[in-house]
This record gives C-alpha cells, structure tokens and sequence, in this order.
C-alpha cells in the first residue's frame, strides 16, 4: 500500500493558504486525507493541553517536594532549559517536515526507515500509557467533588480496591468520550481542546492568584534544602525531584502531530510547539513557588498532601471543589489531547504499512476527515492498561513511570540523527519560506552546538528516568524487581519492537523541497 494510493478528502476550503498546503504535501508523497482546519490558537492547545500542568503539577508536586524540599523548584527551570533546546530542534524540523506523525516522520527522514519506525513505535507505546495515566487521575479528584464519584466501595485511595476499581470504571468512561470526540471529526475536538485549554488557563491564573496573596513566605523559600525525613546527600535527592519536571513538561510536539490539519503548518507548528512549552513552563514554574510561599508548613503534610493540600488551606471546601471541577476539566483535554496525537501518529505509520492491520488503520473516513479505527484501538488499548491498576497499583504507577522514558527515547530518535545530517549540511542556504512566503524558522550557525546540548540533556535525563530506585518504583517495598522497571522496560520495548519490525516493507520517502512562494 501506497500514500498515493488513498483517495484525498473533500477540497479543503477557505482560502489559498490550504490549497498550497495541500499541494506543500503531495511532495512528499501523500495526499491531503486529514482535514486541513485548525488555527494557530488550535495549533498551540494540542501542545499545552498535553502537557496539562494543572493535572500534572496537582498530582505531582508531592513527589518532587518530598525528596528535593523547597529547592527542588530550581529542577523546573533546568528541565525547561533542556526541554526547550528539544524544542528548538523539533521547530526547525517541523518546519521542513510539516506531516502527522512527527516522531516518526522525523526520525525517519533524520535516521531511516529502522530509527523512524523505533522512533514511532516509542511514541506510540508512551502515548497509550500516559493516556491512561491521565484518564485515572479522575478518582484522584472527583471523589473530592462528591462522594457520589465513588460508585465502587467507599474507599477512594488508589491503592485500596474498591479506590482502584473506581478508578478504572471513571477512567473507562472518559476514554469512551475521549473516543467518540476523536471519532466525530478534528474540528470537534479542537473545539472542545480550546475551551478546555482556556479553562485550563483561566485555572492556572486563578491558582497563581489564591497562592500569591495567601503567602506565608518569601521567595527565598527556595533556598531551603530542607527535606521531610532529613534524608542527607542532597546532591542525590535534589536528581532524583527532578522526576516531577522531567513527568510534566513533556507531549509539547503536538503540534507537530497535527501539522496536516493545520493551516501554513511549516510557520505555526514551530511556533506553537515553543510557545506551548514556554507557557506550560512558566504557569508551572509560578505555580510551584506561589505554593512554597502560601503552604500552611514545609513538612511531612507538603510532602504527603501535594498542591491539594495547599490549596484547600487557602481557599477552603467551596472554592477547593470548584477548583478540582477546572482540574477534571484539565484531566479531560490532557486524555483527549494525547489520544488525539497518538492516533495521528497511528496513522502516520499505518499510511507507510508499517504496522499490522495497515490498511485499516490508514483509512480516513472522507465524511469526518479523522482515521476512525486508530482512535477506537487506542481507547481500547487504554481501557485495557487501567485494568492493571486493579491488581497492583505501584504496577500501574511503575508503568506511568516509565513510559516517560519512551517519550524521552523517542525525542533521542529525532535529535541524534538530525545532529549527523546537520554535520552532512542539513538544513542548508538559503532558507526556504512557508505558503505565505515568509521565512522558515531556523537556528542557523547555532543549529549543531543547540543539537548537541539537546541530545546530552536527553541522554542524561533518560540515565536519571531508568535508574533504579525503590524509593519511586517499589516505594512499599513488596515487589523488589519493580525498582529495575525502567531498564526492563527498554530492554522488553526493543526486544518487541524487533519482533513486530515490519522485515521486507519499504516505503517510498520523497524528500520534499521547501515551499518558496514569493511574497508578494
């Protein structure tokens, strides 16, 4: 099966800027199937709804705090740092390679056919379980709403059962919307993704807000290396908080996963996909500080209670509930956000036959303009992942964990490559301009030293992700091979990846020239 082999969608329409997209990416072999609809401010909601740091922070900054104490806030910025020069490679590239699929397409046009297939396939696997990871996060918050949440025992902890139970049924029913959404077509979904991603935002400015004017403290708070449990060697334990920034800011390359749904792709995707990380990192960065400063005490209750407990300090039972409903609002666009990317990416690959089932899941439905059957498998896949919190949560939590890694992987898919192609001359002079005739984002003479630090921040990261640690994945100490999940869980991905490699299939991969429409 061939890309040219589909037959295209209904004419997109609107203006000529979707016609030379059109055009923009029949040059690279296939034609415009996905429709070709979403704005700038879309562009940028698939980024930031994804790394949702309303959900994230309110689940994780417990985590960081209990190893690192208040200074593990200087993590966030160093993640940031090192994520954006991430960013900065993937906008130049997104510029180039405007295709669904990002991951994939790039590493694939960066490395080959067998570093893009890994690239995806790490992607894929990461984007099923974080999925599921956000959709369970419902019993962490909407039991607190009301106790009619709980409709399975009356214990809402995820460790308990009837918690875990109650936890998949939530999570089940949120992925069976999040699916039918996917289904009904991309304007639908980026429609709901705005306004939930406003909300979020509006959330976000509300949390700020309460935190700063109930201070109880300086910002010099985060000086203090003090740590619950005065666990010594703080070298060690500040690494090991990193954890909570390197869990939150990833997923901004959504934008890129869209770029055939988005008009004049080659200029908004490297735009959004730095603006979404950029505003992610400060909203988070302001929101860890302003809880440091507002928390009613730095101890064991910070470390245990997270950002919850700091806010239902402040702001008391009424405004605390009204709060978590903009966090199950934040939960929602962060599962379809990401259930969104990874169908696209699905698809990507299926278009090229690089996965069983390939001309199922590359068919798009011509009335919806959405591949159907890559949302409806990876709401099932889902579903089937959250079953495991049942039997063991920390196995669950150990997989939300490492799927991480994945994601940390597949970025290195993308970045090491594009560091040889750029020592071979990639991208090249002059630079090429967009469907508009404006000038493609480049990093120029600062390309390979940006390129290099992008690959050692994720070469470390992915050390720090992987080692093995009891205290993150066996904290109860039950299951003592639990702790050597992350390099299981690499090892086991590459191993089935080997196996499910599709040996003998090559697709054709034209190497499109840059657009260059003369402005006018």
């Amino acid at each position: 099966m061939t890309a040219t082999a589909q037959p295209p969608s209904a004419p997109a329409t609107g203006g000529t800027s979707q016609i030379g997209d059109s055009d923009d990416l029949s040059a690279f072999g296939y034609t415009q199937q996905l429709h070709r609809s979403l704005g700038t401010f879309a562009s940028f909601a698939a980024g930031f709804s994804f790394v949702s740091i309303l959900t994230t922070i309110f689940q994780l900054f417990g985590l960081g705090f209990s190893f690192g104490g208040p200074a593990f806030f200087w993590t966030w910025p160093i993640v940031y740092v090192g994520q954006f020069l991430v960013a900065l490679c993937f906008a130049e590239i997104a510029a180039r390679y405007p295709i669904s699929g990002a991951i994939y397409q790039w590493s694939r046009r960066m490395g080959g056919e067998v570093i893009g297939w890994f690239g995806g396939w790490f992607m894929m696997l990461a984007q099923i379980v974080t999925a599921s990871a956000a959709a369970i996060a419902l019993q962490v918050v909407m039991p607190s709403i009301w106790d009619g949440f709980q409709i399975i025992g009356d214990d809402p902890a995820l460790t308990s059962t009837s918690g875990a139970s109650n936890a998949v049924l939530l999570g089940s029913i949120l992925l069976v919307i999040t699916t039918f959404i996917n289904c009904i077509g991309v304007n639908w979904m980026s429609r709901i993704n705005n306004i939930g991603v406003t909300c979020e935002i509006v959330g976000v400015i509300a949390v700020i807000l309460a935190l700063f004017t109930h201070a109880q403290r300086g910002p010099d708070v985060v000086f203090d290396t003090g740590i619950p449990g005065e666990q010594p060697g703080y070298i060690w334990a500040f690494i090991v908080s990193g954890l909570m920034a390197a869990y939150v800011m990833v997923g901004f390359g959504s934008a890129g996963e869209l770029a055939e749904e988005t008009k004049n792709p080659r200029r908004v995707a490297p735009r959004t996909i730095r603006l979404a990380l950029t505003v992610s990192a400060i909203g988070g960065g302001l929101m860890l500080l302003g809880a440091l400063m507002a928390a009613p005490s730095l101890g064991e209750e910070l470390a245990v209670g997270g950002l919850p407990y700091v806010l239902d300090s402040v702001l008391g039972s009424f405004w605390g509930k009204v709060l978590l409903c903009d966090v199950v609002v934040a939960i929602f666009i962060c599962t379809l956000a990401i259930q969104t990317a990874c169908s696209r990416l699905m698809f990507s690959m299926a278009r090229d036959d690089r996965l069983p089932a390939s001309k199922i899941l590359a068919h798009v439905n011509p009335k919806t303009g959405t591949p159907i059957a890559p949302s409806i498998l990876i709401g099932v896949l889902c579903i089937g992942v959250l079953v495991v919190n049942v039997g063991n949560s920390a196995i669950f939590a150990t997989l939300a964990s490492v799927c991480i890694i994945l994601i940390y992987l597949a970025y290195l898919s993308v970045t090491g490559p594009m560091l040889l192609r750029r020592i071979k001359g990639w991208p090249g002079e002059p630079v090429p301009t967009d469907s508009e005739g404006k000038k493609l984002f480049t990093l120029g003479r600062f390309g390979i030293p940006i390129n290099i630090l992008a690959i050692v921040y994720g070469f470390l990261m992915v050390i720090n992700l992987a080692w093995p640690r009891e205290e993150i994945f066996d904290p109860a100490g039950e299951m003592p091979i639990l702790k050597w999940a992350g390099p299981i869980c690499i090892v086991v991905s590459v191993l089935v990846g080997i196996a499910c490699f599709p040996h003998g299939k090559k697709h054709p991969m034209p190497v499109a020239a840059p657009v260059t429409t003369d402005a006018k």
